[in-house]
């Protein structure tokens, strides 16, 4: 088992819907900006709703949805092995 951070979904579609609802809802948070102006993000309920939900269903930022999808998309296909002395390997597993 390793111990560097995992940011992948359990599949490819589960993945890509939580990163349309949080790009969408981030989006639309402030796209409500030149509709009610800078203060929509302080006083609308439905601005102030979104911008979490972005913010959660992308597990706290958009960089790391991206890695979570670049390791939901290799898992079961690259494997890393590495020796004693700090040398790593990457390989080429079966279909995930």
């Amino acid at each position: 088992m390793t111990d560097r951070p995992d940011f992948s979904s359990t599949s490819l579609p589960r993945h890509l819907a939580r990163g349309a609802v949080g790009f969408g809802a981030l989006a639309g948070s402030f796209a409500l900006v030149p509709v009610a102006g800078p203060v929509s993000l302080l006083l609308l309920p439905v601005s102030l709703l979104l911008l979490p939900v972005g913010v959660l269903a992308l597990r706290g930022c958009p960089m790391c949805w991206a890695v979570g999808l670049a390791q939901t998309v290799s898992r079961g296909r690259l494997k890393r092995s590495c020796t004693p002395d700090g040398r790593c390997r990457l390989s080429v597993g079966g279909p995930g």
